[in-house]
Protein backbone atom coordinates (compact mmCIF):
# COMPACT_ATOMS: atom_id res chain seq x y z
CA UNK A 1 0.00 0.00 0.00
CA UNK A 2 1.39 3.43 -0.98
CA UNK A 3 2.11 5.60 2.09
CA UNK A 4 -0.21 8.54 2.47
CA UNK A 5 1.14 12.07 2.18
CA UNK A 6 0.43 14.20 5.28
CA UNK A 7 -0.80 17.58 4.02
CA UNK A 8 -1.17 20.97 5.66
CA UNK A 9 -3.12 23.37 3.44
CA UNK A 10 -2.93 27.15 3.84
CA UNK A 11 -5.78 28.79 1.93
CA UNK A 12 -7.62 32.02 1.10
CA UNK A 13 -10.78 30.21 -0.02
CA UNK A 14 -11.88 31.47 -3.09
CA UNK A 15 -13.29 29.32 -5.82
CA UNK A 16 -10.14 27.48 -6.85
CA UNK A 17 -9.17 26.94 -3.18
CA UNK A 18 -12.58 25.28 -2.78
CA UNK A 19 -11.71 22.96 -5.64
CA UNK A 20 -8.33 22.25 -4.05
CA UNK A 21 -9.97 21.33 -0.75
CA UNK A 22 -12.33 18.95 -2.53
CA UNK A 23 -9.44 17.43 -4.47
CA UNK A 24 -7.46 16.82 -1.28
CA UNK A 25 -10.51 15.22 0.35
CA UNK A 26 -11.05 13.05 -2.73
CA UNK A 27 -7.44 11.82 -2.99
CA UNK A 28 -6.80 8.49 -1.27
CA UNK A 29 -3.08 9.20 -0.89
CA UNK A 30 -3.68 12.47 0.97
CA UNK A 31 -3.79 12.62 4.76
CA UNK A 32 -5.30 16.05 5.37
CA UNK A 33 -3.95 17.16 8.74
CA UNK A 34 -5.31 20.71 9.03
CA UNK A 35 -6.23 23.81 7.06
CA UNK A 36 -5.07 27.31 7.95
CA UNK A 37 -6.65 30.49 6.63
CA UNK A 38 -5.47 33.94 5.60
CA UNK A 39 -6.93 36.88 3.72
CA UNK A 40 -6.51 37.03 -0.04
CA UNK A 41 -9.36 36.28 -2.40
CA UNK A 42 -11.71 37.44 0.38
CA UNK A 43 -11.21 38.58 3.96
CA UNK A 44 -9.94 35.95 6.39
CA UNK A 45 -13.18 35.69 8.38
CA UNK A 46 -15.02 34.77 5.16
CA UNK A 47 -12.19 32.40 4.22
CA UNK A 48 -12.77 30.51 7.48
CA UNK A 49 -16.51 30.25 6.88
CA UNK A 50 -16.00 29.05 3.30
CA UNK A 51 -13.35 26.52 4.30
CA UNK A 52 -15.42 25.00 7.10
CA UNK A 53 -18.47 24.80 4.82
CA UNK A 54 -16.58 23.16 1.93
CA UNK A 55 -15.03 20.58 4.25
CA UNK A 56 -18.47 19.78 5.65
CA UNK A 57 -19.76 19.44 2.09
CA UNK A 58 -16.98 16.89 1.50
CA UNK A 59 -17.78 15.00 4.69
CA UNK A 60 -14.55 16.10 6.41
CA UNK A 61 -15.72 18.02 9.45
CA UNK A 62 -12.97 16.22 11.36
CA UNK A 63 -10.26 18.45 9.83
CA UNK A 64 -9.09 21.33 12.01
CA UNK A 65 -9.55 24.78 10.45
CA UNK A 66 -7.59 27.65 12.00
CA UNK A 67 -7.58 31.39 11.41
CA UNK A 68 -4.19 32.97 10.95
CA UNK A 69 -3.11 36.56 10.45
CA UNK A 70 -5.91 38.61 8.90
CA UNK A 71 -3.86 41.30 7.15
CA UNK A 72 -0.59 41.33 5.20
CA UNK A 73 2.68 41.93 7.05
CA UNK A 74 3.16 45.49 5.79
CA UNK A 75 0.72 46.44 3.04
CA UNK A 76 -2.95 47.26 3.01
CA UNK A 77 -5.33 44.35 2.59
CA UNK A 78 -6.60 43.69 -0.94
CA UNK A 79 -9.32 41.23 -1.95
CA UNK A 80 -10.78 40.29 -5.33
CA UNK A 81 -14.59 39.98 -5.24
CA UNK A 82 -14.74 40.63 -8.99
CA UNK A 83 -12.94 37.31 -9.52
CA UNK A 84 -14.47 35.11 -6.82
CA UNK A 85 -17.69 36.87 -5.87
CA UNK A 86 -18.51 38.86 -2.73
CA UNK A 87 -18.28 35.76 -0.51
CA UNK A 88 -15.53 34.01 -2.45
CA UNK A 89 -17.57 31.11 -3.82
CA UNK A 90 -19.16 32.68 -6.88
CA UNK A 91 -22.87 32.03 -7.22
CA UNK A 92 -22.75 29.01 -4.91
CA UNK A 93 -24.68 28.77 -1.66
CA UNK A 94 -23.56 26.62 1.26
CA UNK A 95 -25.19 26.16 4.67
CA UNK A 96 -23.43 27.98 7.51
CA UNK A 97 -20.80 25.68 9.04
CA UNK A 98 -21.96 23.71 12.06
CA UNK A 99 -18.65 23.80 13.94
CA UNK A 100 -16.41 26.59 15.16
CA UNK A 101 -12.98 27.58 13.99
CA UNK A 102 -10.02 26.19 15.95
CA UNK A 103 -8.87 28.05 19.04
CA UNK A 104 -5.29 27.82 17.75
CA UNK A 105 -3.68 30.47 15.56
CA UNK A 106 -3.01 29.29 12.02
CA UNK A 107 0.74 29.89 12.30
CA UNK A 108 0.83 27.81 15.49
CA UNK A 109 -1.00 24.98 13.73
CA UNK A 110 1.71 24.95 11.05
CA UNK A 111 4.54 25.05 13.59
CA UNK A 112 3.08 22.59 16.08
CA UNK A 113 2.14 20.08 13.39
CA UNK A 114 5.64 20.25 11.90
CA UNK A 115 7.22 19.80 15.34
CA UNK A 116 4.98 16.85 16.17
CA UNK A 117 5.73 15.07 12.89
CA UNK A 118 9.23 16.18 11.91
CA UNK A 119 10.12 15.45 8.31
CA UNK A 120 6.65 14.16 7.46
CA UNK A 121 4.25 16.98 6.59
CA UNK A 122 4.02 18.76 3.24
CA UNK A 123 2.82 22.35 3.49
CA UNK A 124 0.82 23.52 0.46
CA UNK A 125 0.22 27.27 0.36
CA UNK A 126 -2.59 28.38 -1.94
CA UNK A 127 -2.86 32.05 -1.03
CA UNK A 128 -0.61 34.89 0.14
CA UNK A 129 2.28 33.68 2.29
CA UNK A 130 1.36 35.69 5.38
CA UNK A 131 0.79 32.72 7.69
CA UNK A 132 3.99 31.03 6.57
CA UNK A 133 6.01 34.16 7.32
CA UNK A 134 4.53 34.34 10.82
CA UNK A 135 5.19 30.63 11.33
CA UNK A 136 8.84 31.17 10.34
CA UNK A 137 9.12 33.95 12.92
CA UNK A 138 7.85 31.53 15.57
CA UNK A 139 9.97 28.59 14.38
CA UNK A 140 12.98 29.54 12.23
CA UNK A 141 13.82 25.86 11.86
CA UNK A 142 10.51 25.20 10.06
CA UNK A 143 12.11 24.41 6.66
CA UNK A 144 13.96 21.50 8.31
CA UNK A 145 10.86 20.30 10.17
CA UNK A 146 8.64 20.06 7.09
CA UNK A 147 9.02 17.36 4.49
CA UNK A 148 8.43 19.90 1.74
CA UNK A 149 6.73 23.16 0.80
CA UNK A 150 4.63 23.47 -2.35
CA UNK A 151 3.22 26.84 -3.33
CA UNK A 152 0.80 28.15 -5.89
CA UNK A 153 2.31 31.52 -6.59
CA UNK A 154 4.46 33.60 -8.89
CA UNK A 155 4.86 34.33 -12.58
CA UNK A 156 8.34 33.24 -13.58
CA UNK A 157 8.50 33.50 -17.36
CA UNK A 158 4.99 34.65 -18.20
CA UNK A 159 2.91 37.79 -17.65
CA UNK A 160 1.27 38.37 -14.31
CA UNK A 161 -2.45 38.25 -13.61
CA UNK A 162 -2.57 41.21 -11.23
CA UNK A 163 0.02 43.66 -12.59
CA UNK A 164 2.02 43.15 -15.80
CA UNK A 165 4.66 41.01 -14.04
CA UNK A 166 3.02 39.95 -10.77
CA UNK A 167 0.78 37.08 -9.69
CA UNK A 168 -2.00 37.63 -7.13
CA UNK A 169 -0.74 35.55 -4.19
CA UNK A 170 2.71 37.12 -4.23
CA UNK A 171 1.29 40.58 -5.00
CA UNK A 172 -0.91 40.61 -1.88
CA UNK A 173 1.97 40.11 0.56
CA UNK A 174 5.35 40.34 -1.16
CA UNK A 175 7.18 40.88 2.14
CA UNK A 176 5.87 37.53 3.37
CA UNK A 177 6.89 35.87 0.10
CA UNK A 178 10.43 37.25 0.30
CA UNK A 179 10.76 36.21 3.94
CA UNK A 180 9.61 32.68 3.06
CA UNK A 181 11.92 32.25 0.05
CA UNK A 182 14.83 33.66 2.06
CA UNK A 183 14.18 31.22 4.92
CA UNK A 184 14.47 28.22 2.62
CA UNK A 185 17.59 29.69 1.02
CA UNK A 186 19.18 30.13 4.45
CA UNK A 187 18.30 26.59 5.54
CA UNK A 188 21.14 25.28 3.38
CA UNK A 189 21.94 21.78 2.23
CA UNK A 190 19.64 18.90 3.06
CA UNK A 191 16.44 20.94 2.87
CA UNK A 192 14.40 20.32 -0.31
CA UNK A 193 13.79 23.43 -2.37
CA UNK A 194 10.19 24.69 -2.47
CA UNK A 195 8.17 23.53 -5.47
CA UNK A 196 6.51 26.55 -7.09
CA UNK A 197 3.56 26.22 -9.45
CA UNK A 198 3.21 29.65 -10.98
CA UNK A 199 1.07 30.95 -13.78
CA UNK A 200 3.56 29.33 -16.18
CA UNK A 201 1.79 26.00 -15.60
CA UNK A 202 -1.44 26.70 -13.72
CA UNK A 203 -2.85 28.73 -16.62
CA UNK A 204 -2.52 25.61 -18.77
CA UNK A 205 -5.18 23.96 -16.59
CA UNK A 206 -8.43 25.29 -18.05
CA UNK A 207 -11.57 23.76 -16.58
CA UNK A 208 -14.33 23.95 -19.19
CA UNK A 209 -18.07 23.25 -19.23
CA UNK A 210 -17.19 19.89 -20.83
CA UNK A 211 -15.16 18.98 -17.74
CA UNK A 212 -18.12 20.00 -15.56
CA UNK A 213 -20.44 17.76 -17.58
CA UNK A 214 -18.02 14.84 -17.29
CA UNK A 215 -17.73 15.35 -13.52
CA UNK A 216 -21.52 15.41 -13.12
CA UNK A 217 -21.77 12.19 -15.13
CA UNK A 218 -19.07 10.57 -12.97
CA UNK A 219 -21.09 11.57 -9.92
CA UNK A 220 -24.28 10.12 -11.41
CA UNK A 221 -25.91 13.50 -10.78
CA UNK A 222 -29.50 13.98 -11.91
CA UNK A 223 -31.45 17.26 -12.01
CA UNK A 224 -33.35 18.29 -8.90
CA UNK A 225 -36.87 18.75 -10.25
CA UNK A 226 -37.79 21.03 -7.34
CA UNK A 227 -34.93 23.47 -8.05
CA UNK A 228 -35.43 26.79 -9.79
CA UNK A 229 -32.90 27.05 -12.63
CA UNK A 230 -32.90 30.84 -12.37
CA UNK A 231 -31.48 30.49 -8.84
CA UNK A 232 -28.52 28.34 -9.90
CA UNK A 233 -27.66 24.81 -10.91
CA UNK A 234 -30.46 22.26 -10.85
CA UNK A 235 -28.08 19.40 -10.11
CA UNK A 236 -29.45 17.08 -7.46
CA UNK A 237 -26.02 16.26 -6.06
CA UNK A 238 -24.89 18.92 -3.54
CA UNK A 239 -21.20 18.74 -4.51
CA UNK A 240 -21.99 19.02 -8.23
CA UNK A 241 -24.41 21.86 -7.55
CA UNK A 242 -21.77 23.73 -5.55
CA UNK A 243 -19.13 23.26 -8.26
CA UNK A 244 -21.45 24.29 -11.08
CA UNK A 245 -22.56 27.47 -9.33
CA UNK A 246 -19.10 28.47 -8.11
CA UNK A 247 -17.44 27.78 -11.44
CA UNK A 248 -20.10 29.58 -13.47
CA UNK A 249 -19.06 32.84 -11.79
CA UNK A 250 -15.38 32.06 -12.41
CA UNK A 251 -16.01 31.16 -16.05
CA UNK A 252 -17.92 34.39 -16.62
CA UNK A 253 -14.95 36.31 -15.18
CA UNK A 254 -12.48 34.59 -17.49
CA UNK A 255 -14.79 35.10 -20.44
CA UNK A 256 -14.70 38.85 -19.80
CA UNK A 257 -10.98 39.19 -19.13
CA UNK A 258 -9.18 36.22 -20.70
CA UNK A 259 -11.13 35.47 -23.85
CA UNK A 260 -12.38 31.96 -23.09
CA UNK A 261 -15.38 30.50 -21.28
CA UNK A 262 -13.74 28.33 -18.67
CA UNK A 263 -11.65 28.71 -15.56
CA UNK A 264 -7.99 28.52 -14.61
CA UNK A 265 -7.95 26.08 -11.69
CA UNK A 266 -4.62 27.09 -10.18
CA UNK A 267 -4.90 25.77 -6.64
CA UNK A 268 -6.03 22.17 -7.15
CA UNK A 269 -3.18 21.72 -9.65
CA UNK A 270 -0.74 22.62 -6.85
CA UNK A 271 -2.37 20.09 -4.50
CA UNK A 272 -2.22 17.43 -7.21
CA UNK A 273 1.49 18.12 -7.80
CA UNK A 274 2.18 17.90 -4.07
CA UNK A 275 0.80 14.35 -4.18
CA UNK A 276 2.35 13.36 -7.53
CA UNK A 277 5.45 15.28 -8.64
CA UNK A 278 5.38 13.51 -12.01
CA UNK A 279 2.62 15.92 -13.06
CA UNK A 280 5.21 18.69 -13.44
CA UNK A 281 8.70 19.14 -14.81
CA UNK A 282 10.83 21.56 -12.82
CA UNK A 283 13.96 23.64 -13.15
CA UNK A 284 16.08 24.66 -10.15
CA UNK A 285 16.51 28.44 -10.24
CA UNK A 286 17.22 31.43 -8.04
CA UNK A 287 14.19 33.57 -7.26
CA UNK A 288 13.88 36.80 -5.33
CA UNK A 289 10.87 39.02 -4.70
CA UNK A 290 10.81 42.69 -5.66
CA UNK A 291 9.56 44.91 -2.83
CA UNK A 292 10.38 48.45 -3.88
CA UNK A 293 9.54 48.63 -7.58
CA UNK A 294 7.08 51.33 -8.57
CA UNK A 295 5.67 49.09 -11.32
CA UNK A 296 6.98 45.69 -10.25
CA UNK A 297 6.41 45.25 -6.51
CA UNK A 298 5.61 41.59 -5.95
CA UNK A 299 7.40 40.36 -9.05
CA UNK A 300 9.11 36.97 -8.66
CA UNK A 301 12.41 37.96 -10.25
CA UNK A 302 14.02 34.81 -11.64
CA UNK A 303 17.66 34.39 -12.62
CA UNK A 304 17.15 32.38 -15.80
CA UNK A 305 20.66 33.19 -17.10
CA UNK A 306 22.23 32.55 -13.69
CA UNK A 307 24.01 35.89 -13.63
CA UNK A 308 23.64 36.36 -9.85
CA UNK A 309 25.93 33.46 -9.03
CA UNK A 310 23.62 32.47 -6.16
CA UNK A 311 22.57 28.85 -5.59
CA UNK A 312 19.07 27.87 -6.74
CA UNK A 313 16.44 28.26 -4.05
CA UNK A 314 13.22 27.22 -5.85
CA UNK A 315 12.17 24.33 -8.07
CA UNK A 316 9.98 26.12 -10.61
CA UNK A 317 7.42 24.07 -12.51
CA UNK A 318 8.16 24.88 -16.15
CA UNK A 319 5.83 22.27 -17.67
CA UNK A 320 2.74 20.57 -16.34
CA UNK A 321 0.55 17.73 -17.52
CA UNK A 322 -2.66 19.71 -17.30
CA UNK A 323 -4.68 17.11 -19.22
CA UNK A 324 -3.75 14.32 -16.81
CA UNK A 325 -4.49 16.55 -13.83
CA UNK A 326 -7.92 17.59 -15.17
CA UNK A 327 -8.84 13.97 -15.90
CA UNK A 328 -7.80 13.07 -12.37
CA UNK A 329 -9.79 15.97 -10.92
CA UNK A 330 -12.94 14.90 -12.77
CA UNK A 331 -12.52 11.28 -11.67
CA UNK A 332 -11.69 11.98 -8.04
CA UNK A 333 -14.01 14.86 -7.25
CA UNK A 334 -16.77 13.23 -9.28
CA UNK A 335 -16.25 10.11 -7.18
CA UNK A 336 -16.37 12.16 -3.99
CA UNK A 337 -19.62 13.72 -5.17
CA UNK A 338 -21.06 10.27 -5.88
CA UNK A 339 -20.30 9.23 -2.30
CA UNK A 340 -22.09 12.30 -0.90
Amino acid sequence: MTPRVPLLLDVDTGIDDSLALLYACASPEAELLAVTCCSGNVEASQVVENTLAVLELAGRDDVEVALGREVPLVRALETTPETHGPRGIGYAELPPPRRPVSERHGADVIVETARSRPGEATLVTLGPLTNLAIALDREPNLPRLLRSWVLMGGAYRVPGNTAPTTEWNIHCDPEAAKRSFDAWSAAGNGVPRPLALGLDVTEKAKFTPEHMTALAQRAGSLPDETANERDGSVAGNPVVRFLADALRFYMEFHSRYDGFYGAFVHDPFAVAASLDRSLVRTEALTVDVELAGTLTAGETVTDWRRVWGRPPNVDIAVQGDAAAFLDRFVERVGGLAASR
